[in-house]
C-alpha cells in the first residue's frame, strides 16, 4: 500500500432469499471457508462474519440468513438475525438469483435496500446459469428498483465479477484502521465452525426430509498441542430422521463423521478425535430455549457464566 494511500476498513452486509449464493460469496472473496454451503434454503441460520484482508483494505462480510416468512422460533431469529446485522454497516449488498425470476423474498431484499442510507450494490448472481443475451435486460429491469451505487453481476461459484466486486466495495468504505488483526478470516470461534461443518455434511448425506429438522450442538471441545478432541450432538425431531442420519450399522454416520473430521483437521492444522451422536428433540425448532442455544454468541455468554 502506498504511504499516501489512506487504509479502508467497513462492513458489509449481504442480503438476500434463500440458495441466492451468499455463503458461496463469503466463501470465494474471503479464501476459504468460514460459511456452509448446501442445496437446501436456509441453511445459515447465524450471522455469520468473514473478513477480507488486501494491503490497503479490510472489508468484514456479514452473511445472512436468507430473507423468509418465519413460522417458527427458529425462523423468528433467524429473521432477527438480519435485522441486527444490518445494523451499523458501511455497505449493504442485495443478491439475487439472476436464474429464476423475482419473488416475494427478493422485493423483500430490495424494500431493504431502498430503506438502506449508505452505498448500495445489487448482486446478481449466477450469471454462469443464463444466457448472456438476458443479461442486459435483466440489469436494466433491475436498475429501476433502487438507486444503487452498482448493480455489479456476478458469479459466486466460477468467481466471475468478485474482482471488480471487491475493488468497488472497497471504493465504497469509510477511511478506518482495521477492526481484526490481518490474519484473522472470521471473527466465529472454532468450536461453532466444528457444529457448523458436521451440520454440512448431514445435510450433504441426508434425504428431503432431514435437512430443516437437524441441528448440532458441540458438547466439549478440548484442545491439545497435536489432537483436538470434540464431541458433538446431532439433534433431529424424530425417531424415522434418527435411523437416516445412522444409516444402516452406522455406516452413514460414519460416513459424515469422517468428512467432517477431515475438514475438521484442515480447518485446525492438527488431528481432530471426533464423536458425535445423534438425539431425538421432538419439534426442537418450536422450542425457544433450544433454538437461542443455536446462536454460538450465547453458547459463549453461557460457557463464560459456568
Amino acid at each position: 500500500m502506498s504511504p499516501h494511500m489512506p487504509f479502508k476498513s467497513g462492513f458489509v452486509a449481504l442480503l438476500g432469499r434463500p440458495n441466492s449464493g451468499k455463503s458461496t460469496l463469503v466463501n470465494q472473496l474471503v479464501g476459504r471457508k468460514v460459511a456452509i454451503v448446501s442445496r437446501h434454503p436456509q441453511t445459515t441460520r447465524n450471522r455469520i462474519q468473514g473478513i477480507v484482508n488486501r494491503p490497503e483494505a479490510q472489508i468484514v462480510l456479514i452473511d445472512t440468513p436468507g430473507l423468509h416468512k418465519p413460522d417458527s422460533p427458529l425462523g423468528r431469529q433467524m429473521m432477527e438475525e438480519v435485522k441486527m446485522a444490518l445494523d451499523g454497516i458501511d455497505v449493504l449488498a442485495v443478491l439475487l438469483d439472476s436464474s429464476v425470476p423475482l419473488g416475494p423474498d427478493d422485493r423483500a431484499a430490495l424494500e431493504h435496500a431502498r430503506r438502506f442510507r449508505g452505498p448500495r450494490f445489487l448482486l446478481p448472481n449466477k450469471i454462469d446459469l443464463i444466457p448472456k443475451a438476458t443479461l442486459l435486460p435483466l440489469i436494466d429491469s433491475l436498475s429501476r428498483e433502487c438507486d444503487f451505487a452498482g448493480i455489479i453481476p456476478i458469479s459466486a461459484l466460477t468467481g466471475n465479477g468478485l474482482a471488480l466486486l471487491l475493488d468497488r466495495l472497497i471504493a465504497h468504505l469509510p477511511e478506518a484502521p482495521p477492526y481484526f488483526p490481518a490474519d484473522l478470516f472470521t471473527d466465529q470461534p472454532e468450536r461453532f465452525l466444528a457444529a457448523e461443518f458436521l451440520r454440512e455434511k448431514v445435510l450433504a448425506a441426508t434425504r428431503q426430509e432431514v435437512p430443516h429438522a437437524v441441528a448440532v450442538l458441540v458438547d466439549s471441545f478440548e484442545e491439545g498441542p497435536r489432537l483436538v478432541r470434540i464431541r458433538a450432538t446431532v439433534y433431529v425431531e424424530r425417531d424415522g430422521q434418527k435411523a437416516i442420519v445412522i444409516g444402516r450399522g452406522g455406516t452413514m454416520l460414519k460416513k459424515i463423521g469422517t468428512a467432517a473430521r477431515k475438514e475438521l483437521e484442515e480447518l485446525l492444522g492438527v488431528k481432530v478425535f471426533l464423536e458425535v451422536y445423534v438425539k431425538v428433540q421432538r419439534n426442537w425448532r418450536q422450542r425457544p430455549a433450544l433454538v437461542r442455544q443455536l446462536d454460538w454468541r450465547r453458547q459463549l455468554e453461557h460457557m463464560s457464566k459456568e
